[in-house]
């Protein structure tokens, strides 16, 4: 049977750390992140035994275009939100809430609720036989928008988009060609929307 001793009281047998999500200010996620280690850096016990292990901001990358290159950028994946492994106990519940840019623990009622195991892993990316996964595009069309073709053979066409695939990173749009509509599979980034 494990004891923790947590700023010199004795009474957690078998440390139960769990993850929560917190809801902060909007934009500062990495702020309260950095406060909340700041926190734990501050705590005198050793690491093991402290109470507040580790926070963090899941973040994803994703393809986006600039200036009409693909560039890879990290995103949040739950703007708003960061997670914290922690005992839950009054004092990490106050020593959490008292952080600035917190604005409260994700539960249901006025109990902080844990995440499950597996939302989890898949947060963390430690999803049993998983590969890493690419950086995702995001295509920024949607079905039954305007767009202009601004390369390749339909240059200086107007169309309408029929389909997004992003597995592929192709757009199918529909063009008038010699009065007819017709279908053509393009490349995302030889698309400008209207």
């Amino acid at each position: 049977m494990d004891s923790a001793v947590i700023h010199g009281t004795v009474g957690i047998s078998t440390v139960d750390y769990r993850w929560y999500a917190i809801q902060t200010t909007a934009g500062h996620e990495n702020k309260v992140r950095s406060l909340i280690q700041r926190k734990i850096d501050q705590d005198p016990a050793v690491p093991e035994a402290r109470a507040i292990r580790q926070a963090l901001v899941p973040t994803q990358e994703v393809v986006e275009i600039k200036n009409g290159k693909k560039v890879t950028v990290e995103r949040k994946m739950y703007p708003g939100y960061v997670l914290v492994e922690m005992v839950m106990n009054q004092e990490t519940i106050h020593t959490i809430n008292g952080i600035q840019g917190v604005i409260k623990f994700v539960g249901q009622e006025r109990a902080p609720q844990p995440l499950r195991p597996d939302e989890v892993n898949r947060l963390l990316g430690v999803d049993a036989g998983t590969e890493p996964e690419e950086p995702k595009e995001e295509i920024p069309f949607l079905v039954g928008q305007a767009v202009a073709i601004t390369e390749g053979p339909f240059t200086d066409f107007n169309g309408t988009v029929e389909e997004v695939m992003e597995d592929k990173g192709k757009v199918r749009v529909s063009v008038s060609l010699f009065g007819r509509p017709t279908s053509v599979e393009l490349d995302y980034l030889q698309l400008k929307a209207y």
